[in-house]
């Protein structure tokens, strides 16, 4: 066991930005990867957390016209009287995506230490990642696809918020839990996948900065250096994902990703039997 390269950090941000818009857990490939390299180390749930920061820059840009309207919507909303002839579109999904993030965040904190490290078992992973494989699946052959995010409802804001919640155990993945959260109660693929965007960026936010904080001036398995360099290629290669990912959401199917997702998950299973990958 070492400490984390420039070269490993700079891999394993490559991975970040590859991996976390994906419904394939990037999460999963950073526990995977990290033992796998040179320093043999799990790069841990700060260095997760911290790298999503770029990945999350990504989309802030990326979408920063519909966040924008959604804020200032949102901000006018506050207004005595605002919302007589009722609410604004743009100010509900701001509402929506609060709601939506309710469940994370006191998640999160319940289970902080879990997430940090009994749920980094590998075994769990290979486990999520396969099962979840099989829900989006199912999802994306029987889901309706009928409905756009301007019908999205409180209650449905809620159980997109509560799949989100279930990617704190690596290997479910967060836009693989919204997307599949989505296409099970009638969205379009590219409703899902924009929702799924949006709705992640306060929490991912709140958790990058906690960590980065609670991190601060603590020595770490990666060093402040090479885990800056890895956020600023997560954000640059997340960028190009977005773009490529939302051209073809609207015409192309998950399955690809449900394939990829069980021969990973059967794969690290072998790993874990032959005792090349510790799951801890």
């Amino acid at each position: 066991m070492g400490v984390v390269s420039w070269l490993e950090a700079a891999f394993l941000g490559l991975v970040q930005g590859l991996t976390e818009f994906l419904p394939i857990s990037s999460s999963a490939h950073l526990r995977i990867i990290g033992p796998m390299l040179p320093s043999g180390v799990d790069p841990g749930a700060s260095f997760t957390a911290i790298t999503q920061l770029g990945t999350e820059l990504a989309v802030l840009i990326y979408f920063r016209h519909d966040i924008l309207r959604i804020l200032r919507a949102w901000f006018a909303s506050l207004v005595p009287g605002a919302n007589r002839g009722g609410m604004h579109p743009d100010a509900r999904m701001g509402w929506l995506i609060i709601i939506g993030t309710l469940p994370i965040a006191v998640l999160g904190l319940l289970f902080k230490d879990a997430i940090e490290t009994s749920l980094r078992n590998l075994y769990i992973t290979a486990t999520m990642l396969m099962l979840f494989a099989l829900v989006l699946a199912w999802a994306d052959r029987h889901g309706s696809k009928t409905r756009e995010l301007k019908t999205l409802s409180w209650q449905h804001g809620l159980v997109y918020g509560l799949a989100q919640a279930m990617a704190l155990i690596p290997g479910v993945s967060r836009s693989g839990g919204t997307i599949t959260a989505g296409l099970l109660m009638g969205y379009t693929r590219e409703a899902a996948a924009r929702y799924s965007f949006l709705l992640a960026v306060p929490a991912v936010m709140a958790s990058g900065f906690y960590q980065l904080i609670k991190s601060w001036g603590v020595a770490g398995p990666v060093a402040p250096g090479p885990t800056a360099l890895a956020t600023v290629i997560a954000f640059v290669v997340g960028y190009g994902v977005i773009v490529w990912f939302l051209r073809i959401v609207s015409s192309r199917s998950y399955m690809v990703f449900v394939y990829y997702r069980l021969a990973l998950g059967a794969l690290l299973f072998v790993l874990l039997g032959l005792g090349l990958l510790s799951a801890h």
